[in-house]
């Protein structure tokens, strides 16, 4: 059932994102008013593997949740790139690799009942390592993690990143590594 949207307003707006009020009614006539978060860009992020390495994970703090956990690198998809410039960029400036052919994993909503923003995941083949990470501030650690290891830290709630655990375990479902 198709809910109606009669309008919106603006109680936060800024480059990062912005905050709604929409106006919607249900399919029954009941009428109320929803939180919409809009994030203007996109995102990218990508799965890089090595079959003699594993996959390149950072170890990173989120001060959001105040939460440290192992995440694939990834980040907006900025003005004129398209989402596989995007993740090619983000990992080199995060990892110090550069991903190798990039394939199409997929793209979802991550939190489609409140956020307006797209997710692209990508897998590298390969990367090349060409020097250190140019956003130091991303990363306590980069490091090439066995794909059993990988399994293992998804297990014990070492990966809990939305698009991480998404791009992880498509590539482990579809057997991509």
């Amino acid at each position: 059932m198709r809910w109606t949207v009669h309008g919106e307003r603006a109680l936060y707006e800024s480059e990062w994102m912005s905050l709604y009020l929409a106006d919607v009614e249900l399919p029954d006539g009941q009428r109320f008013e929803h939180h919409v978060l809009r994030i203007p860009r996109e995102a990218a992020a990508t799965v890089v593997h090595d079959p003699e390495r594993g996959l390149l994970l950072l170890w990173r703090h989120r001060f959001i949740t105040d939460s440290w956990g192992w995440e694939i690198p990834g980040g907006r998809i900025d003005e004129g790139e398209t989402p596989e410039q995007a993740a090619a960029r983000e990992t080199l400036e995060e990892t110090g690799w550069r991903a190798g052919p990039l394939s199409p994993i997929g793209a979802y909503h991550p939190l489609a009942g409140a956020v307006e923003q797209r997710f692209h995941v990508f897998l590298a083949d390969g990367a090349e390592h060409v020097g250190d990470p140019r956003d130091t501030f991303e990363a306590e650690r980069v490091e090439w993690v066995p794909v059993a290891r990988v399994r293992e830290l998804i297990r014990a709630g070492d990966v809990s990143d939305g698009y991480s655990l998404t791009g992880l375990l498509w590539a482990l479902e579809l057997g991509l590594v």
